[in-house]
């Protein structure tokens, strides 16, 4: 079964700087194809990791020269973005119109709250249907009424909620977080990533069986034409291998069949 991956990340600490991380490791593209050896990902898709602000541009500029290679299956890239910056426009401006570049993100569940309801952050995030990207959600399972009042302030836009809304998997806490994801995903311009979740599990002794609430009730508010599969590498290796998480992944929605595991939808 073919694969394509719609959330992996790469960090190269040689070129830029990365604040958040605590390892003083890079993870570059030969790192990545290492880790899909022999698991048919024919596509994938870069997500922004957080750079910090300096080097947003050089990371976008560096991930869209890997994109044009023909070794690796990178397809399209998510850039890092500062929507609540009055200056956004004109940074987009740069970036814009290339071709791989479909999306932005700014990862809100390190900020506080207010900075994804600020009537700038709002403006700005909307404007991106004029130019043709989406922007990916990344917010706790207790942000999700931020990101379904920004979702209900921008129809216009494509949106991704990444990580399943990130739940507390590992303490098994389904609710809210169950009655946000339902409430998002009636708006059709939503769709959710299955991404990140062996990441917010138990990392020393979780099972498939941990993770299956929670991937049942994203398919079953969503829809398969509106799931993903993300991998969230090298994330996922703080508790799984790439394969052990695809595998995990693969037996949850067994039943559903291969056409729905496609990479039309899974």
């Amino acid at each position: 079964m073919q694969i394509v991956d719609t959330h992996q990340h790469l960090w190269d600490l040689d070129l830029f700087r990365y604040s958040w991380l605590d390892s003083a490791r890079s993870f570059r593209m030969a790192n990545y194809l290492s880790a899909v050896q022999g698991l048919n990902v024919v596509k994938s898709v870069h997500l922004e990791a957080d750079v910090d602000e300096p080097y947003m541009l050089d990371e976008t500029r560096h991930l869209l020269a890997l994109a044009e290679r023909a070794d690796n299956p990178l397809e399209g890239i998510v850039a890092c973005g500062r929507p609540e910056r009055e200056d956004f426009k004109s940074y987009l401006d740069k970036i814009a119109g290339h071709t791989k570049v479909k999306g932005i993100r700014r990862v809100l569940h390190t900020q506080p709250d207010a900075v994804g309801q600020g009537a700038t952050f709002l403006k700005n995030v909307a404007a991106l249907s004029d130019y043709g990207l989406s922007f990916d959600i990344c917010v706790l399972a207790r942000q999700l009424p931020i990101a379904i009042n920004l979702v209900s302030q921008c129809p216009d836009v494509v949106f991704i909620l990444d990580h399943c809304g990130v739940p507390q998997v590992k303490e098994r806490h389904l609710d809210p977080w169950r009655t946000h994801i339902t409430e998002i995903a009636e708006f059709s311009n939503v769709s959710c990533k299955i991404s990140g979740l062996v990441a917010y599990a138990d990392t020393e002794r979780w099972t498939a069986e941990d993770l299956r609430p929670f991937v049942e009730h994203v398919i079953a508010t969503f829809g398969w034409d509106r799931v993903l599969f993300g991998s969230d590498w090298p994330v996922c290796t703080l508790s799984a291998t790439y394969r052990q998480w695809v595998e995990a992944l693969q037996a949850l929605t067994y039943e559903a069949g291969e056409t729905n595991q496609s990479p039309n939808s899974l």
